[in-house]
């Protein structure tokens, strides 16, 4: 029968994995020092205070990292608590040391790279380790010294602080005994329960990300904010899980991109302006959500959106919209970005390429905008408040600036508080100003204070009655913007970030899912544009272009984006579906997945097919090569 372990020796272990969390975070903090020492430089816009933030708002990312790093030795910990083998110490200190080299080589390499890459370590470094020599030659020889010195003092700096910190527990942990199997176990569920919830940052119902360390508008101190092995292995498990290169055609990349240029060559200047204004306020309103089937003014329901449709007859109504992905966060970056969406892969996701493209607010602060990107739930998912303060968004918030003393759903705020904050932000803001807001009640689990007076039936009737919910919000939220200063001065922009299942379809891998409202609307719109419609196909990412060229922005900076009020635009949009893609034309649409490599939707005539698939592949084939040298 297995005795118990003497207490003396049972404390001193389980402080053992407490001393070990805590080592992994000063080490961390020892990182982002010598982080900051050989790229000082990049600094020089932030104050000393700034810089110190980064170390406070790390924390939780740090203690998550930290979690991961000791579920290997909680395990052995766990066996250790019963045999007392001095074997298990040893691979104890084997797994550990395995950790530290393993972090010593993301931090030396990373702190070399960002000299030159500006963005922190990602598995892009897999593809010159491919070719060693490729790497030496690339690098000067300053790079190569600077790696091995960070690489020497970050493992002597490790080792000496883990041999410290355990120095004491070697000597007295322990015991000719057998320990207790019930101790064993019950350590394991303790700790495994208490890292678990560090590393998804909580028990709130989306996980941590890494938007979580995210706090200046700097995205260098965000950078450095952000834990370097939590972000290479989270870039490492996307790197393996995405396989991009299957979705992508094979065709020749001569003719692909004639193909691709033919489709954007049309004249591109126009005279067909629809704002009184030069400069007037410019207001997103992003629609979670929200299907055009499920639309009247753009389906055959009635009586679920009369106050969207009301504004549909007084604004410029786009008809053959189209959301570029399934989620939110392409669907922002299609929306600000004017960006198209690759399947498997979000932009959002991937600071070291989407801070290469560009979004409507840098374009508009050289106008002297002011930008506001407000949400109602939690901006960590998708990196969607990561990737708004990285473009220079003046002010990005979440549901963490909404009065505690509201009533609010499993997932955010109701679209009526969301609305009336945003009025308070555009009440404080200095004009022109270019305020989003993104709504949240469309979502699952369809949360609003009308929940239990359900007034549709039947299918989708969760998501139909929350429809009308948030569409009487719109309604009451356009009537106290009348009653603002800057309302004569405002178009807004309803726009859904993607499409959503309702009565009239279920198929999310069919075209008219992805179908969605577009509508410009406000006091600046031309009389004679008022209730009209544009029916021209295009997607998401053609927004930035159409609404850049009424303000005389630069067209260029968006060169995947076009212009829906330009006469002779051509019409197209690609889209993604799970494991593959769609394109769609004024002759019909298709939709490919990649795994049964079969087309899941196919309308073109025999006489049109080969041409325009032809067409999508070639779209598909080059917008990969753009993406792929950012």
């Amino acid at each position: 029968m297995a005795k118990f372990v003497p207490m003396k020796v049972l404390k001193s272990q389980v402080f053992d994995l407490v001393k070990l969390l805590l080592f992994w975070v000063l080490i961390f903090d020892f990182e982002r020092v010598l982080f900051s020492i050989h790229n000082w430089s990049k600094f020089s816009e932030l104050g000393l205070g700034e810089w110190l933030l980064a170390f406070v708002y790390s924390v939780r990312l740090d203690l998550a990292t930290a979690a991961a790093l000791c579920a290997i030795p909680l395990l052995i910990f766990s066996f250790h608590l019963y045999f007392q083998k001095k074997w298990l110490s040893k691979l104890f200190n084997v797994i550990v040391y395995t950790e530290i080299i393993l972090l010593a080589c993301v931090h030396s390499g990373e702190i070399n790279a960002y000299t030159e890459w500006n963005h922190k370590l990602t598995t892009r470094v897999f593809m010159h380790l491919s070719n060693p020599d490729e790497v030496f030659r690339s690098a000067d020889y300053g790079m190569t010294i600077w790696f091995f010195i960070f690489l020497s003092v970050e493992l002597l700096f490790s080792l000496k602080l883990y041999n410290w910190l355990f120095k004491s527990s070697r000597q007295n942990n322990e015991s000719k005994k057998s320990g207790s199997v019930g101790k064993a176990i019950a350590a394991f569920l303790l700790f495994g329960s208490g890292f678990f919830l560090l590393l998804r940052g909580g028990l709130q119902q989306i996980p941590l990300n890494i938007d979580s360390a995210y706090y200046s508008n700097n995205h260098v101190a965000n950078d450095l904010s952000v834990n370097s092995l939590y972000y290479f292995s989270k870039s490492f498990l996307m790197y393996n899980k995405s396989e991009i290169d299957k979705f992508i055609p094979n065709i020749d990349a001569k003719k692909a991109k004639e193909i691709v240029d033919q489709l954007y060559d049309y004249p591109k200047k126009h005279d067909q302006y629809i704002f009184t204004e030069k400069r007037p306020n410019i207001v997103f309103i992003v629609l979670e959500g929200w299907a055009a089937d499920a639309v009247d003014c753009l389906s055959v329901e009635k009586n679920i959106t009369p106050n969207f449709d009301n504004l549909a007859s007084e604004g410029l109504l786009f008809t053959n919209l189209y959301a570029c992905g399934g989620t939110s966060e392409i669907g922002n970056a299609s929306i600000f970005s004017g960006y198209p969406a690759l399947p498997e892969i979000s932009i959002s996701m991937q600071p070291e390429k989407h801070r290469k493209i560009h979004t409507i607010n840098e374009d508009l602060e050289s106008f002297g905008y002011n930008s506001n990107y407000l949400f109602s739930g939690d901006l960590k998912y998708g990196n969607i408040g990561g990737y708004f303060m990285d473009h220079g968004f003046d002010i990005v918030e979440d549901e963490k600036v909404f009065p505690t003393d509201l009533e609010r759903g499993k997932l955010n705020y109701f679209d009526s508080d969301l609305y009336a904050l945003l009025i308070k932000k555009m009440n404080n803001t200095k004009e022109p100003f270019l305020q989003c807001a993104f709504t949240g009640s469309t979502h699952s689990p369809y949360d609003h204070p009308k929940k239990k007076n359900q007034t549709y039936r039947g299918v989708e009737e969760d998501y139909m009655n929350s429809l009308i919910y948030a569409d009487e919000c719109i309604g009451k939220y356009i009537k106290t913007c009348k009653k603002q200063k800057w309302f004569k001065n405002t178009i807004f922009v309803f726009v859904a970030d993607h499409g959503h299942p309702n009565p009239a379809n279920e198929n999310p891998s069919v075209k008219r899912y992805f179908r969605i409202p577009l509508l410009l609307w406000g006091e600046p719109l031309k009389k004679e544009y008022a209730g009209q419609k544009n029916e021209k196909i295009g997607s998401q990412s053609d927004i930035v272009a159409t609404l850049l060229y009424q303000l005389g922005g630069d067209l260029s900076r968006y060169p995947w984006s076009k212009d829906l009020l330009n006469p002779k635009v051509p019409q197209f949009a690609l889209h993604t579906i799970n494991r593959g893609y769609g394109w769609i034309t004024d002759k019909g649409n298709f939709i490919y997945n990649v795994d049964t490599k079969m087309y899941l939707e196919n309308t073109y005539k025999p006489q049109d097919e080969k041409l325009e698939v032809e067409k999508g592949q070639a779209f598909l084939y080059q917008f990969y090569q753009h993406y792929k040298a950012l």
